[in-house]
């Protein structure tokens, strides 16, 4: 089994319109995992059903039992972050301020503190327009654990493949390099890294390579928007040379993109645009290239 991740060193650089196209092209023979959890919307483009729907929880915080609580105030004058209220006499806990350390749990002469596993987000099995499985979830506002929430679903999405015999997941990844991109990688056997020839595309760009290389993982290279700076392309292209990164498109700057986008389509299904073809292109290429011997 191959799993593909498609990930950016920052964010707007069309990342997941690429990978949604991927998607497409690749129809009923893959799993899709969507491991942008922080900002998942590969649903507007790939139309899933949320068939299966399970609630995922990490981390805990606390709650106070009132029929045990005898209002000392002991959790509140404890509590850094602000997450004890008071209203009324009543003593309550703001579950987005607190951060599950327990303090309070600690200094409650009444024992009136359990600490709840907490809820913090979702994770869906749909059905998707193409007739393949998508894997995604969705971290609630404020929450942490991304990193754990992106192994869930690269663990689902594996699960999936297996059980269809299928033998390839695409999974999109987040932009950065914090702990979900890292998620996102760990067990990859192929990265298709997605920039725009701008410094801080470059700067962002060698960042998340680096990242990649520590995981020894092959890399492919697409340069979107490349003629808007020949100049900076060319640098783009050096650096991929010089890291052996293959060069999968250089996709020019097309409006029809943008088009695709709102008419809720994937750029590789705008087959009337010139950018239909670059895609498919690409997607092509890195089939390819995931076969090759290291």
């Amino acid at each position: 089994m191959k799993e593909i991740v498609v990930i950016s060193g920052k964010g707007g650089t069309g990342k997941t319109s690429l990978t949604a196209s991927f998607a497409v092209l690749g129809g009923k023979n893959l799993v899709v995992g969507d491991c942008d959890v922080d900002a998942d919307d590969m649903h507007l483009l790939l139309k899933p059903d949320y068939n299966v729907k399970e609630n995922f929880k990490s981390g805990l915080y606390a709650e106070i039992i009132q029929d045990k609580c005898t209002a000392c105030g002991k959790c509140f004058e404890v509590c850094r972050f602000n997450a004890v209220t008071i209203e009324n006499g009543v003593y309550r806990i703001d579950e987005l301020n607190c951060e599950g350390c327990g303090y309070c749990a600690e200094v409650c002469p009444e024992k009136a503190i359990p600490m709840i596993p907490a809820a913090v987000g979702s994770v869906f099995k749909s059905n998707i327009k193409t007739g393949a499985t998508m894997i995604h979830a969705r971290l609630k506002p404020g929450a942490d654990n991304s990193g754990k929430l992106v192994a869930k679903v690269k663990q689902d999405a594996k699960a999936a493949a297996v059980e269809m015999g299928l033998e390839m997941i695409l999974i999109d990844g987040s932009p950065g390099i914090g702990c979900p991109v890292v998620s996102s990688l760990t067990g990859a056997d192929y990265v298709i890294l997605v920039t725009e020839p701008t410094p801080s595309g470059i700067h962002d760009l060698k960042r998340v390579y680096e990242l990649v290389k520590k995981f020894k993982i092959r890399a492919g290279l697409i340069i979107n928007k490349n003629d808007l700076n020949s100049a900076l392309t060319e640098e783009l292209k050096k650096y991929a040379e010089s890291e052996n990164i293959n060069v999968l498109s250089l996709l020019p700057y097309n409006e029809d993109f943008t088009k695709a986008i709102t008419a809720g389509i994937t750029a590789a299904e705008f087959t009337e645009s010139e950018i239909s073809g670059f895609v498919k292109d690409a997607w092509v290429k890195a089939k390819i290239d995931i076969y090759k011997e290291k």
